[in-house]
């Protein structure tokens, strides 16, 4: 998934989340309404669409996007489309749904047939491969050729290829970091406090020294303060079901059940010793506001996935120096590269003029930065030719991560020169993950795999944050997978992975 507990941290940083509403910007040029029908081909789809045999009608976009709605919404909505009707004729209408709002109330607007044209959809929100796989979003494979190739130009290839369902893309992925890269996080000032020594740190067991150590000097402190995102070496075709994966760096795409893995048992066997150390919380299977530790200081060490210059994030968050190690190399899943995307209705009418808006998106800095930022001196104040500081309480704010190409963006002033650089050095340095591009096909089995999800959430806490101890419980815990239909879904998946890599 995408990660929500990586955008808690990296992302939603950037924003305030408060109301709920949505603003037009008062063209009457018509709206998107149902025309073509999700089965039918691009070209179909494109011989039906007005603006391909009208070129010079202006139409109006109807774009859907999360967020919390800001105040000067349609303020800014009205540059974009001064801005933008001369360049394709066409303008959008911005319609921002707030973060916990926005996938129910997606799903009703695509079921109910609601005429719009743009949508942001994601791994976590507006679930993409769900609605792609029931028709809800227009195939892009010709207008990327033709309407499409300054986005096709601007993304690393592992992000189409990743968010192919069905061989075909139906979404655009945001330009951002591509990868996922967990690292342990140290609080700085703890480490400095006590004279730890971070430099030999790779794995979870190369924690214990310090854990040791910090123990005995903070005893009133849990040097892992709360249930740690867990790395194994495996890719899993469905992130819900963490106990099905082929090994990282594998070219046969065998499934297994990675919680009969020696690696499984050596991690969950590392992390119940810390529990029983008291290197956790005792609680910590099922304690709330476990992110309180952060604002207060009171930790040592946890787990996160990052992006360059994260450490600088992190900090800037806490209010105190946070730094980092690696744990693997950059590895490029299924599920990182769909962590943004927008999609075009299936329905629109105006799909090439579609494409054409957001293929501006990813290739025009003055429109990326107006989406973004809003309006210069209004809402940021430019601090150099590639920088700004954003002007507190403007009334406009926007998601970055969610849309376009985030390397044309303007940096805030205190970013390093070099952002995006290293940005584009870390996505060309990760590695492709063996189910990269896969997507599994679930009709057959969603019995078992609701099942199989009940019997993971009843032991999952409790298992990986050290509580239980894995000798005792991992074989019932296996066995009660297999009598929920694990073998099952380890079957039919594995003839879907052994019938998609003969494609490849």
């Amino acid at each position: 998934m995408f990660n929500k507990k990586r955008y808690g941290i990296i992302a939603f940083v950037l924003f305030a989340s408060v109301a709920m509403a949505g603003c037009g910007n008062g063209n009457n040029e018509t709206k998107s309404s149902s025309s073509a029908s999700p089965s039918a081909s691009p070209s179909e789809q494109a011989s039906e669409s007005p603006s391909a045999t009208k070129e010079e009608e202006t139409v109006n976009l109807v774009w859907y996007t999360i967020g919390t709605p800001p105040k000067d919404l349609a303020k800014v909505n009205d540059e974009i489309n001064k801005y933008v009707e001369p360049k394709i004729h066409a303008t959008v209408e911005m319609k921002m749904l707030d973060w916990g709002d926005y996938s129910q109330k997606m799903q009703i607007i695509i079921a109910s047939g609601e005429p719009y044209d743009i949508a942001f959809t994601s791994s976590w929100a507006n679930d993409y491969f769900a609605n792609a796989k029931k028709g809800a979003f227009y195939e892009l494979d010709q207008l990327l050729e033709q309407q499409g190739k300054g986005v096709k130009e601007a993304l690393n290839p592992a992000f189409l290829e990743g968010t192919k369902v069905n061989g075909h893309n139906y979404g655009l992925p945001t330009n951002k970091e591509l990868p996922q890269q967990r690292v342990f996080r140290f609080n700085k000032e703890m480490l400095d406090k006590h004279n730890l020594d971070i430099s030999n740190v790779k794995t979870i067991q190369d924690l214990e020294p310090l854990l040791k150590a910090f123990k005995e000097k903070e005893p009133g402190i849990a040097p892992i303060p709360a249930k740690i995102a867990e790395w194994l070496p495996f890719d899993l075709p469905i992130s819900d079901l963490p106990f099905i994966g082929t090994p990282l760096g594998s070219t046969d795409g065998k499934l297994i059940n990675v919680w009969e893995s020696p690696e499984a048992m050596t991690y969950l066997e590392t992390m119940h010793k810390y529990y029983e150390a008291g290197y956790l919380p005792k609680d910590v299977a099922t304690q709330k506001d476990a992110g309180d530790y952060f604002k207060t200081g009171k930790w040592l060490v946890d787990v996160a996935d990052a992006q360059p210059y994260a450490d600088n994030l992190w900090s800037s968050d806490a209010g105190y120096k946070v730094v980092s190690v690696p744990m693997h190399d950059p590895i490029a899943f299924n599920w990182s590269v769909a962590g943004a995307l927008q999609a075009i209705n299936a329905k629109s009418k105006h799909p090439e003029k579609a494409m054409e808006f957001l293929n501006l998106l990813y290739t025009d800095a003055t429109l990326i930065n107006l989406v973004d930022f809003g309006i210069e001196n209004t809402h940021y104040k430019k601090t150099g030719d590639n920088s700004k500081d954003s002007i507190p309480d403007s009334g406009y704010g926007f998601p970055a991560f969610s849309v376009g190409n985030l390397m044309l963006t303007y940096l805030n002033t205190a970013d390093p020169a070099d952002k995006w650089d290293q940005f584009k050095k870390f996505n060309d340095s990760a590695t492709s993950a063996p189910l990269l591009g896969f997507q599994p096909d679930t009709a057959s089995i969603t019995t078992e795999i609701a099942n199989l999800k009940n019997a993971k959430e009843a032991s999952y806490n409790s298992l990986f944050s050290g509580t239980l101890d894995p000798k005792d419980n991992l074989p019932k815990i296996n066995q009660k997978l297999k009598d929920n239909g694990l073998d099952k879904v380890l079957a039919e998946l594995q003839k879907q992975v052994d019938a998609w890599k003969t494609k490849q």
